[in-house]
């Protein structure tokens, strides 16, 4: 492992891999500081992670996501992983398929609205700090 944790072997994922995982929701890669997820997200309530950063690519769907402003009713659920009811304020991005939004660790952000496609497919690359 290299110093910042980043995997010092090559990973590759075949495709037919990739889309079952899509379907389903979960890790595809997963060694040291790097996770990649593919999944697909629904609204639901905001989370905050004080050692994950994420980039999340969006191939699938439509959704309204916010990042930053403050918590609604906050409750840490395990050390560093916090959840809420949703978020007040924060800016607001439209996602759709192509997009790319990165967000560093402790920046709440929310699946506010995916109602125009039902989900948001996507790829998740989280870098823990």
């Amino acid at each position: 492992m290299n110093p910042i944790g980043f995997p010092e072997r090559v990973h590759y994922i075949n495709h037919e891999k990739v889309s079952a995982t899509m379907v389903k929701g979960g890790r595809i890669i997963e060694e040291g500081a790097l996770t990649v997820i593919a999944n697909r997200g629904m609204q639901r309530g905001a989370e905050m992670h004080s050692m994950t950063n994420h980039v999340f690519i969006i191939v699938d769907g439509e959704a309204e996501f916010v990042t930053g402003g403050k918590m609604i009713e906050p409750k840490e659920i395990s050390p560093g992983q916090t959840r809420a009811r949703g978020i007040e304020g924060g800016v607001t991005h439209h996602l759709s398929k192509g997009d790319v939004i990165a967000i560093p660790a402790n920046t709440p952000h929310w699946w506010k609205d995916t109602s125009k496609t039902g989900s948001v497919g996507y790829y998740a690359v989280n870098f823990a700090q």
